[in-house]
């Protein structure tokens, strides 16, 4: 049986929130078999959980945020992609402020603190959402379109395309393929961080917003170079930040995708309008489990390694 997914034991991390610049604690805690990944806020009079789901998505403005009732955790993407990545399933997340940490501005802590507190198998199937059907998801036209796409796929496989008109981001790699199955997450993306522009980062903050940023947890562009003087962690980086975005975004399912993603310039708004877009149509996906780890995608059935 290839089986479910939770921590041996609790692990904690401290930092600030990218858009807050609010100090904030987690706390990451094994869960039982099929309650999959939850949100607590403790910080609140009364502990409130969110459950992890593709429609508690509240809203999409520069990071992915779920909700419930008046509760909410901003910036979660990172923190999912990583679980996404080392297959996670089942997870309890203590936090003390409404924004997760940022952390360096990748999804590499989250890695580090969750294979440190150890990831066992559980005595439960996995279970997959297998697309059956093409979905697909479109909005604008010209230079302004942009589009994400899921397909059939014995396994989960992710191809981005970026397209920047900015002098840093041309002379990178702007598209990229990853099999989740066939390399290494935790070495080929989970070190991507997020990335934006001096002049978007002063907008920002004189709304209130990315008061937590900087060179130490993103990639800065002025309006020529990129201004961290340790340069890239690859050369491909941008991108490679939008598949770790896109893994964290898709993730929110509530469960671990069988699929071919595609993308075009897409975001956390139209990632999360495929979701709902999928889960509108039930003749285009089923739930699927592997009695026979030999019948599952090539490299699911083995624990992730490390670095």
């Amino acid at each position: 049986m290839l089986a479910q997914r939770t921590l041996r034991s609790l692990t904690r991390a401290v930092g600030v929130g990218l858009h807050s610049g609010e100090q904030v604690e987690l706390t990451l805690r094994p869960a039982a078999p099929d309650s999959g990944i939850w949100f607590r806020r403790v910080d609140l009079p009364q502990p409130v959980d969110i459950a992890v789901s593709a429609t508690s998505v509240t809203d999409t403005r520069m990071a992915s945020t779920i909700s419930s009732g008046d509760a909410r955790v901003h910036t979660v993407e990172h923190l999912m992609s990583a679980c996404a990545g080392l297959g996670l399933d089942n997870l309890v997340v203590d936090i003390t402020a409404e924004e997760v940490p940022i952390l360096d501005g990748s999804a590499a802590s989250f890695v580090f603190l969750l294979q440190s507190a150890g990831i066992v198998a559980q005595n439960a199937p996995r279970r997959f959402i297998r697309i059956k059907r093409p979905v697909e998801v479109r909005e604008g036209s010209g230079k302004q379109a942009k589009w994400a796409r899921l397909e059939p796929h014995h396994g989960f496989m992710l191809t981005f395309e970026i397209d920047f008109d900015h002098p840093a981001v041309d002379n990178t790699g702007q598209r990229v393929v990853f099999d989740l199955g066939e390399g290494r997450y935790s070495r080929d993306i989970a070190r991507a961080r997020t990335f934006g522009f001096t002049r978007d980062f002063e907008v920002m903050r004189a709304n209130g917003l990315a008061l937590g940023g900087g060179l130490d947890n993103a990639i800065v562009m002025d309006d020529h170079k990129v201004l961290n003087s340790d340069g890239l962690r690859y050369d491909d980086e941008f991108v490679k930040h939008k598949i770790l975005d896109a893994m964290g975004d898709l993730y929110l399912l509530g469960k671990p995708l069988l699929a071919a993603y595609s993308a075009f310039r897409s975001g956390h708004a139209l990632n999360n309008l495929l979701l709902r877009e999928l889960l509108s149509r039930p003749e285009a996906y089923d739930v699927v489990t592997f009695d026979d780890e030999a019948q599952a995608p090539k490299g699911f059935a083995q624990l992730v390694p490390a670095w």
